[in-house]
């Protein structure tokens, strides 16, 4: 990453993004062309983000990576529900779901096996990760499992006033953690010892004009992706109805496009025995992802009437019990090897056979 200049894709993609969308009635075979320019919108925005972070630090690096891709979700989100309306109610909840399942047995379970292959066994601070799982286990019941459970309104929704009150729970228990991560108990979320081989000490840090300028591309990237993924929709829509699959694949796919880039840039810390940031990456975004989403969707469905399903099915509701209690265990000891890798990435494989073959 060079502190004096921007690479020429990273601007190139986000113009490239806006100029397309000027062909999005077109159709066809031009839907390949938006999907090409809507994944290289989402690189540019992540590495944009990277920049800032590599300017600001740990643990405040994390913390605008995974604002970041937060928001691109969502965008996504939101723009689907607006275009699609009552159809698309469980949408947010598929959405969300998936990312959890991507983040704590996908991306941490990538990063544990293959940071535990390269350096045998690895360590890192308990107590960040303690939090943010005890954070991110009270959200996951408040939002996916309660709902089910409340009698006001009879299935998998709240009520309008309970919705509220959820969604303000979220973004409290979020800013809380904000307050914890950057704050309170910074040193909570640093690497520690020798072990912490920051590339902030090998890398000289972005100029304020290259941050400034990564900011606005940032804010360029974001709202090319938002407006790529509205025209795209319809089509991703029809393709996975044509091949006869549920509609949460279509939840999983923005989940994985959103998360993709990050889970990269995860990997990348975890080979290069940084496993703290890998982790500060993943569990800030999947906090960040139920915590922003939530209020989101929530303004959009008490605005347009809808309802909003939240509450999972028995098969999710087992498979995101045992991917917290997983997760709780086998990152307490403060030290992983493959085998925690191993078991996380085969929870993985579980949820997305019985996602597509239900």
């Amino acid at each position: 990453m060079s502190g004096t200049r921007i690479p020429a894709w990273t601007w190139i993609a986000p113009l490239a993004g806006c100029a397309a969308l000027f062909g999005a009635g077109l159709g066809g075979a031009f839907v390949i062309v938006l999907a090409v320019v809507l994944g290289g919108c989402v690189l540019a925005a992540v590495h944009h983000a990277e920049v800032i972070a590599h300017k600001v630090g740990e643990p405040f690096g994390s913390l605008v990576l995974a604002l970041a891709v937060t928001i691109i979700e969502v965008a996504l989100i939101v723009s689907l529900m607006i275009t699609g309306g009552e159809a698309t109610e469980a949408l947010a909840r598929d959405t969300i779901f998936a990312a959890i399942m991507i983040i704590l047995n996908g991306i941490v379970g990538l990063c544990l096996l293959a940071g535990g292959w390269r350096h045998h066994e690895q360590s890192f601070g308990t107590r960040g990760v303690s939090s943010s799982l005890a954070v991110l286990a009270a959200l996951s019941v408040l939002t996916l499992i309660l709902p089910n459970y409340t009698t006001s309104v009879a299935g998998p929704y709240y009520s309008h006033a309970q919705l509220i009150s959820v969604a303000v729970d979220a973004l409290v228990l979020y800013a809380v953690f904000v307050l914890v991560q950057t704050v309170r108990h910074r040193d909570y979320f640093l690497p520690e010892g020798d072990l912490a081989t920051d590339v902030e000490t090998h890398a000289p840090r972005p100029s304020g004009r290259i941050t400034a300028m990564s900011m606005a591309l940032l804010l360029v990237a974001l709202a090319a992706v938002v407006l790529l993924a509205k025209a795209i929709s319809p089509t991703l829509e029809a393709a996975v109805s044509a091949a006869g699959a549920p509609k949460a694949v279509v939840g999983v796919v923005i989940a994985a496009l959103v998360l993709l880039p990050e889970g990269l840039a995860a990997l990348r810390a975890a080979r290069a025995n940084r496993l703290q940031s890998s982790l500060n990456l993943a569990l800030g975004s999947a906090l960040a992802s139920i915590s922003l989403t939530i209020p989101a969707v929530a303004i959009v469905t008490l605005l347009a009437g809808w309802n909003l399903v939240l509450g999972l099915d028995a098969k999710s509701t087992v498979l995101l019990a045992l991917s917290l209690l997983v997760s709780t265990i086998s990152l307490s000891t403060g030290r992983t090897t493959v085998l925690q890798g191993a078991v996380h990435l085969v929870i993985f494989a579980v949820y997305l056979v019985t996602t597509i073959l239900p």
